[in-house]
């Protein structure tokens, strides 16, 4: 559920540009705004700034360094540019934000294991103070607080346990097996537009949730500027998260008028086992609690998935020997298995499987940036001075693609797994972080991990896969990213289901 608000591939210059189909009078005001909010900064924290900041490019007034983002097409090409010329550890100003930008894996794990007593908070985008879900939500409220200790404690023990998981096994099998159940209608439809509508209402509250934190905001660039929302960002997620939430309440109310009326009728789901903590009484988590939770859940889980599977499919295909490596694994595996795959085996009984994810996540990680850190005082890392209040940000686009880490690495080469123990928590470097470190780590990784690798391993065993007659071949594919709320493909795939 990682996403980052402060760098966005819209580049800034569109957050200007919008200022001009504003009324001439309220952009006069803005400026007006800006310029005092210059003047009193500058003179007023000159005594407080610490020293030895890191390096970085000189910024302009008022606007800072976004000018050196929008120098190339990809921003994500300009931080890598700008981290091998100033360093692994650089200063922006975005607009009035101090930012820092870490390329290094060492220097992650400082600020994310060894100090994130320090860097354990967040910078909060503005749309996420909609509803005042930043209040209510795992992933934006302060670490340090004891609602937030209650939120990582019902994720822990409620949703993502391994004795969790293992109950609710049932229900992603049968999700997973309505999915190859849909593919198979495609093979007899014999097309690559074959649609589902299952559960469109809630698809398209999400999308728009999607839509509206890829979106630059003035916001957050000028934060004394929230008090106006110019963009209208604010109030449009106020509304989706109104008809997210509501949803998700009229289901939770329904699961207790039907527990009410059967005390014998339990699903066993993550829903019943977090309506019994609301009803304990002990915990510090409520109804209000809850509901959030999902919207984190649901926000940060379903988009990220999604983008994982298609980058995944995509390589193999642009890299056929890769496909067939993956699928004999299967073949032959599942041949002491039944035939059938299991949950279960997936992220356990089929390396070179796991070796595509992982080489999928280096190379494409959803989130190419984790969520904003915060500063919470001045301190030293990696022999510079951050200030407090500075938003932190670690670039793991550029880390994946750093060549003094990686063999080749812009090459698609699971192979490169196979030799080593590097997993997602940072058990052997920091290399691979696609879901953060330290005690921000993503809490559905457990999750993630399972159901990747069982969503994977069922398409690649239950059907053989084909790009259209139209396209030219493999190699000819468009790996071309856009940065979005995710780092989706710029050209969605499009292939053919082949049952086998």
């Amino acid at each position: 559920m990682e996403y980052i608000n402060f760098l966005n591939c819209k580049f800034y210059f569109e957050i200007f540009t919008t200022l001009i189909n504003y009324p001439t009078l309220l952009v006069l005001i803005t400026f007006v705004w800006i310029i005092i909010f210059l003047f009193i900064s500058n003179h007023g924290s000159k005594t407080t700034k610490p020293s030895k900041l890191p390096p970085g490019p000189s910024p302009y007034s008022i606007i800072g360094n976004i000018l050196n983002l929008g120098l190339y097409r990809n921003p994500l090409h300009s931080l890598t540019l700008l981290s091998k010329t100033y360093g692994p550890i650089i200063t922006l100003k975005i607009g009035s934000i101090t930012t820092i930008v870490i390329s290094s894996p060492q220097i992650a794990k400082e600020a994310l294991c060894t100090k994130d007593k320090v860097f354990c908070n967040r910078v909060i985008p503005d749309t996420m103070r909609a509803l005042e879900h930043d209040k209510a939500s795992i992933a934006w409220m302060p670490a340090s607080s004891s609602k937030w200790r209650s939120f990582r404690r019902a994720c822990a023990t409620r949703v993502f346990s391994p004795q969790q998981l293992d109950s609710t096994r049932f229900h992603r099998q049968r999700k997973v097996q309505d999915l190859l159940d849909y593919v198979n209608e495609c093979c007899k439809k014999d097309s690559d537009k074959c649609q589902s509508h299952h559960n469109k209402h809630i698809k398209e509250i999400i999308c728009g949730i999607v839509e509206e934190m890829a979106r630059p905001n003035v916001s957050d660039i000028f934060p004394f500027l929230r008090v106006f929302d110019i963009q209208g960002a604010r109030a449009s997620m106020t509304n989706h998260y109104a008809k997210l939430f509501a949803f998700f309440d009229g289901v939770i109310e329904g699961r207790m008028l039907l527990r009410t009326s059967d005390s014998s009728k339990k699903f066993n789901d993550v829903l019943d086992s977090l309506i019994d903590l609301i009803e304990e009484g002990s915990s510090q988590l409520s109804r209000h609690d809850i509901i959030h939770l999902f919207g984190d859940m649901f926000i940060g889980g379903l988009d990220t998935t999604s983008t994982i599977l298609e980058w995944a499919m995509a390589e193999l295909l642009h890299n056929p020997t890769k496909l067939v490596r993956v699928r004999e694994e299967l073949q032959h595996k599942l041949v002491n298995f039944g035939q059938i795959v299991e949950e279960s085996h997936a992220s356990s009984k089929f390396p070179y499987l796991c070796a595509v994810l992982k080489e999928t996540l280096r190379l494409h990680p959803p989130a190419p940036f984790l969520l904003p850190h915060k500063s919470n005082d001045d301190i030293e890392l990696a022999g510079f001075m951050i200030p407090k209040g500075a938003q932190v940000g670690v670039n793991v686009w550029s880390i994946g693609r750093d060549s003094s880490i990686w063999t080749n690495p812009d090459l698609f080469e699971p192979e490169r797994f196979l030799e080593c123990d590097i997993d997602f928590k940072g058990k052997g470097g920091f290399e691979l972080i696609p879901f953060g470190a330290g005690r921000r780590i993503c809490p559905g990784l457990p999750l993630a991990s399972r159901f990747m690798h069982f969503i994977l391993a069922s398409l690649l065993h239950h059907f053989d896969w084909k790009l259209p007659d139209d396209d030219l071949n493999q190699q000819d594919m468009n790996m071309d990213h856009k940065f979005e709320f995710t780092l989706c493909k710029a050209q969605s795939l499009r292939v053919i289901p082949i049952k086998v």
